[in-house]
């Protein structure tokens, strides 16, 4: 029998059936396989945790089959109430598998000291960013004669004057006095010592 009539005949045509079938059923069960093994179609949606306690973020993921991992506390967040989830990752309403493990950053209990830096004599520009580089925040600004202007002349804190080297909580408002780049006219810096008359030249 040669090759086209082979190709012809029904024995070819049932192994052809054959094989295709077969190549069905395998991608079939390949398919569901695939399917169990990446639990595809039961992703689990990530919950709010932010402003949950840790035991109320420990229920809440148990529930959901995940798992929750605390990297370290932040800075305190007034937004946010002591001792609970200020961030997460992943972040609420992504789409993870079960046993997926949820990173959370905690707030801490309180605001946290720092000195305050010596910015006198510094200009605005070089005080302002000094400041919230430590995690301070720009208050008010006021002006008063003085040659150097926009330079830092006082530091105030709720009506106090500070010093450099004072402590004041983190993410505290500094009021700041600055030059007005004019030299005001003090009357008292005036000598008003009294000018002696001079002695008339015949003594008299």
């Amino acid at each position: 029998m040669t090759l086209k009539e082979y190709l012809k005949s029904s024995v070819f045509g049932v192994q052809l059936l054959m094989a295709i079938t077969l190549i069905g059923v395998i991608g079939y069960f390949f398919m569901h396989w695939l399917t169990f093994t990446t639990d595809h179609g039961n992703e689990i949606t990530v919950p709010d945790l932010r402003k949950m306690s840790e035991q109320q973020v420990e229920d809440a993921v148990d529930e959901l089959n995940l798992e929750y991992v605390l990297l370290d506390s932040v800075d305190y967040n007034s937004q946010f109430p002591k001792h609970t989830v200020v961030e997460q990752d992943p972040l609420p309403g992504s789409k993870v598998k079960v046993n997926r493990k949820i990173y959370i950053k905690i707030n801490s209990s309180g605001f946290t000291m720092v000195r305050i830096p010596n910015i006198i004599e510094k200009t605005y520009r070089q005080a302002v960013p000094t400041l919230k580089s430590l995690g301070l925040e720009e208050g008010t600004i006021s002006y008063k004669p003085y040659i150097g202007k926009d330079m830092v002349l006082e530091m105030h804190w709720n009506g106090k004057k500070l010093n450099p080297g004072d402590k004041v909580f983190k993410s505290s408002k500094i009021d700041l006095v600055l030059g007005d780049g004019n030299v005001g006219f003090d009357e008292t810096q005036l000598d008003t010592t009294a000018v002696p008359e001079p002695i008339p030249a015949d003594g008299q």
